[in-house]
């Protein structure tokens, strides 16, 4: 009878298959290796780092664990192939990035492996933070003037502000419930009717011979991008409050509306036309025979 495999010994072997992956990355880095790897430095690696998080992503949606392996494995390649970069520069090596990670988890969870003590998720987040801070002064790095200085500035708008809100909400700056950022996205809506009436209202000015002067038609148009940057920020902090990343659930928000819009573009295809030549009526009708198919 097998011997059951420890926890120790899964590590292990992990530990084993992982050295081949990384032998298989500095073979095609050697010389006689692939022409294509070869060339690679870690700026023209970097669409691919990107691109690879996206389609992990995409994979777990799906569920499919053989996708959801295969996807993981190419993440963990952009890692490995960074880290083979920098070995051949004598700079740091993929061991080293493991005991930088495996090190950092060990100190920013006191609460497991120390004496300290947490009694939910949100205080081990706010002792996270001064966590942070602490390793940035034992390392004789700059204190960041803000708790918001280490969001990167790259990130696309909604993980932006996903980020920038989640750490605000670790020192508890945050509404106190859900009916609170509800409240405050109808305000802004309002805001915003506002302001687009006012616009509105300066058009029929326009079109009646009074047009308004051109800075004050920029001022407007410059309000109305506010609030409406107002309203998508207080949007990505409903997914964000409800435990949601705002970016992967627009993705999945996305998703459906292009599966839902093709379908329509289907339905039309069948009857010898396109929906360029339907009516409003016609068009919402098709949207809603797309809506109940997916509901099937």
């Amino acid at each position: 009878m097998p011997e059951p495999k420890t926890p120790r010994r899964r590590a292990a072997r992990a530990g084993r298959r992982f050295e081949k992956l990384v032998e298989v990355q500095a073979r095609l880095r050697a010389p006689g290796g692939c022409p294509w790897d070869r060339e690679q430095t870690h700026d023209s690696l970097r669409p691919y780092l990107l691109e690879e998080a996206y389609e992990v992503l995409e994979a777990l949606d799906s569920g499919d664990d053989r996708r959801i392996v295969s996807e993981l494995g190419d993440l963990l390649l952009q890692v490995v192939f960074h880290a083979q970069l920098a070995s051949e520069e004598g700079r740091f090596d993929v061991g080293d990035v493991a005991d930088a990670i495996r090190e950092k988890l060990i100190r920013r969870h006191p609460h497991v492996f120390g004496a300290a003590r947490a009694r939910d998720s949100a205080e081990v987040l706010k002792r996270w933070e001064e966590l942070k801070a602490e390793e940035r002064r034992a390392e004789g790095r700059p204190e960041r003037a803000s708790l918001l200085d280490g969001v990167p500035k790259n990130l696309p708008a909604l993980s932006e502000a996903f980020q920038l809100t989640r750490r605000a909400s670790n020192v508890g700056f945050d509404w106190q419930s859900l009916e609170g950022v509800l409240e405050k996205l109808e305000e802004e809506a309002h805001e915003l009717r506002r302001e687009a009436r006012g616009l509105r209202r300066a058009g029929r000015g326009a079109r009646r011979g009074r047009p308004a002067p051109p800075r004050e038609n920029r001022k407007a148009r410059a309000r109305i991008e506010e609030e409406a940057g107002d309203l998508l920020f207080v949007a990505a902090n409903i997914a964000r409050f409800l435990g949601l990343d705002p970016e992967i659930t627009l993705k999945k928000a996305n998703r459906k509306f292009a599966d839902r819009f093709r379908s329509m573009e289907r339905q039309a295809a069948r009857r010898g036309g396109r929906l360029a030549g339907l009516s409003p009526e016609e068009l919402e009708r098709l949207w809603n025979r797309a809506k109940a198919y997916k509901r099937k």
